[in-house]
């Protein structure tokens, strides 16, 4: 049974009983749920505001370690960037060089990564400095590596055309000196004395004597562009080796090559003579670029050891007249 409850009367300094009417049993429960309920939400709010749920818990962890992994990135991204740049360096400092062509300019190499407004959509990210800083790098890293792939098809076709310059540009003897009947008579370059008018004329090429159907070989790949006879040279080939390089091959005997075809170097491409303005049999060998004679003891490297050039230079120097 519930208790009475009374209420002091300072009037008439008694107790009054105080009469529980529903009305006020009613407002006396809803104070009671109101309370309870304000109690409860500020409870739950003081729990979610300092106790994790095992939700928030968990996306904290992946958070931790999307961090970590961004770190992670940035200092592989740090790596492959010095290693390009390494590879830049040797493009530009040692194959570049060796090519002879020009370096590819660092405002090129390292251009700028685009817009200021690139990265605004990551500025509203948690660690956002590092997303970005990370995004950045990546970007330059993507547009370094294309410039330098693009340089390295460029240093391909320079090897692929250095190769086919080294194997084109005259570089053996046209007749083979270990046959005892071949030797040197006159050099190339100054002027020598004419063995039929007797006067000091220029001569263009180099003279080498041998008995008639000694093999004149070819000094460089290239194309045969002319296989003809005519007063002064007789019988005689001219051969276009490209990079402004031609070789002529005069006095022949017989020519074994027709106009068009293509020889490597080291292929027999007739026999020596005694055809055309000649005193005796001999091949006239000349060596041009861009049309203008030039002299062919410089172009015997790859037959010769050091020595033996010395000493085939000054037996060449040594010949006072040609034999044409």
């Amino acid at each position: 049974m519930r208790k009475a409850g009374y209420h002091f009367n300072s009037e008439t300094l008694s107790f009054d009983k105080i009469e529980n009417t529903f009305k006020k049993k009613c407002w006396r429960a809803i104070k009671k749920i109101v309370s309870s309920f304000s109690l409860a939400v500020v409870m739950l709010f003081l729990v979610y505001a300092f106790v994790d749920s095992p939700k928030e818990k968990m996306l904290k962890r992946q958070y931790e370690e999307m961090v970590t992994q961004y770190h992670l990135l940035s200092g592989k991204v740090e790596q492959m960037d010095n290693v390009l740049k390494d590879m830049e360096s040797r493009d530009d400092n040692i194959y570049r060089v060796i090519f002879e062509t020009d370096p590819i300019p660092s405002t090129i190499r390292r251009a700028g990564s685009g817009g200021v407004d690139q990265y605004e959509h990551l500025k509203q990210l948690s660690d956002a400095d590092l997303i970005i800083g990370t995004s950045r790098k990546i970007d330059e890293l993507s547009k370094a590596m294309y410039v330098q792939s693009k340089s390295f098809d460029e240093v391909e076709k320079l090897v692929k055309n250095k190769i086919d310059m080294l194997a084109s540009i005259p570089a053996i003897l046209p007749i083979s000196l270990k046959d005892k009947n071949t030797r040197i008579v006159s050099s190339s370059y100054g002027y020598r004395m004419h063995p039929i008018y007797k006067t000091k004329k220029f001569h263009a090429g180099m003279d080498f004597t041998g008995a008639i159907g000694t093999p004149i070989y070819a000094t460089g790949n290239g194309t045969v562009i002319a296989n003809q006879f005519d007063k002064g040279y007789g019988r005689h080939v001219i051969i276009d080796h490209g990079f402004n390089y031609k070789t002529v091959y005069a006095h022949m005997d017989e020519a074994l090559v027709k106009k068009g075809q293509k020889v490597k170097r080291g292929d027999i491409i007739g026999y020596i003579g005694n055809t055309g303005l000649s005193t005796g049999p001999h091949l006239h060998y000349e060596v041009r670029k861009n049309d203008k004679p030039l002299d062919p003891v410089n172009f015997y490297y790859n037959d010769l050891t050091p020595d033996e050039y010395a000493a085939f230079v000054e037996a060449a120097n040594n010949t006072g007249q040609s034999m044409d």
